[in-house]
């Protein structure tokens, strides 16, 4: 049975338009599964977009007889990485401006996300969207006369995507999920007193979770606890070495690593049935079974990543010059778990 999340102290903006971004070529299909290229009913053709573009480019654009073409390359299928896709779709829709939108899914395959990128710089698109760290180092490593935004990719400057997070220097700039890791861990230690020795789970092969994972072990110990990493390197190896964690360790620490976000169901289930709490990076790990987090909306990631397109795309904003954004931290939200604290015979009231 699917677990149900109390969100605790939620943004009421995360709910604006979500029809709407949800649907980008009114097909009822969400923006985050569409395999094949969506469009909005603009009434306008592709030969007529080619000669608008040729004709008057940013002037037309700015008197709304363009439409312009986004590319958008995602990972991998699940919950905070569709919020952040749904969130960029609804900010293009809040500025009124036409669009159609190429939606790729890479189900997780970095293969899949260097052959979409190399179709994304061949279809010349105006503005390409990468969701998470190995589908944006795909994109930038394939097209550099583009505008490139990223979004769910932790330090962008590390990854190897800009010159710095403050001056990003090329064709490539966005916004960062940067988590709390810091208060998550006050957190994990607020809700298990005890904990002394916590695993940290993550994918290898994702740069973004080994950020996260380095700064966990420093607030671990920090916070006189001990920690050990346990790593995967697929989807395949999620039950084999949550497994492994039993009797090792009194608590998880899962970052908001796509791997283990995509596949958090197994990790619940064995966690749970193990009497191991998982404290995750993210509200969608909790939703799927988590205990508990204190993280960012990425909905609203996705809109304010929405927000710089439109910047580009309408005011001739450059990338090299655009700093790379972060959610403040009073748009971070507790999320709490109730079905697996019951499970786990924890009480989290004091939480609330």
């Amino acid at each position: 049975m699917k677990k149900t999340a109390k969100v605790i102290a939620f943004m009421t903006a995360a709910a604006m338009v979500l029809s709407t971004a949800a649907c980008a070529s009114g097909t009822g299909k969400p923006a985050s599964q569409a395999a094949d290229t969506t469009a909005l009913e603009t009434g306008t053709t592709t030969a007529e977009v080619a000669s608008q573009k040729a004709e008057g480019g940013d002037a037309q654009a700015a008197a709304g007889g363009y439409t312009y073409k986004i590319g958008v390359l995602q990972l991998v299928q699940h919950t905070a990485l569709d919020a952040a896709n749904e969130g960029f779709i609804a900010a293009l829709n809040d500025a009124g401006i036409k669009y159609e939108v190429d939606q790729q899914n890479a189900s997780g395959d970095q293969s899949t996300c260097v052959t979409v990128a190399s179709k994304f710089a061949n279809d010349k698109k105006d503005l390409i969207l990468a969701i998470a760290t190995p589908a944006a180092q795909a994109v930038a490593g394939a097209v550099s006369d583009t505008p490139i935004l990223v979004t769910a990719v932790t330090d962008p400057a590390e990854s190897g995507l800009v010159d710095t997070n403050e001056k990003p220097g090329g064709n490539v700039t966005g916004t960062s999920d940067l988590t709390p890791v810091k208060e998550q861990i006050a957190l994990l230690q607020k809700i298990l007193p005890d904990a002394k020795n916590i695993g940290i789970l993550y994918c290898s092969a994702e740069s973004n979770s080994e950020i996260q994972a380095s700064a966990a072990r420093e607030a671990i110990e920090a916070a006189g606890m001990s920690s050990k990493d346990f790593t995967v390197s697929s989807s395949n190896e999620i039950q084999t070495v949550v497994q492994a964690m039993a009797g090792k360790v009194d608590a998880i620490y899962a970052p908001t690593d796509n791997t283990i976000a995509a596949g958090m169901s197994t990790v619940s289930m064995v966690a749970n049935k193990n009497n191991l709490p998982v404290i995750c990076g993210e509200a969608g790990m909790v939703e799927n079974g988590g205990l508990a987090t204190y993280g960012i909306d990425y909905y609203q990631l996705g809109y304010m990543t929405g927000q710089q397109a439109v910047k580009i795309l309408t005011e001739g904003a450059s990338p090299a010059d655009m700093p790379i954004q972060y959610l403040p931290a009073e748009k971070c939200k507790l999320t709490v778990n109730d079905e697996t604290a019951a499970a786990l015979g924890i009480d989290v009231s004091g939480l609330k």
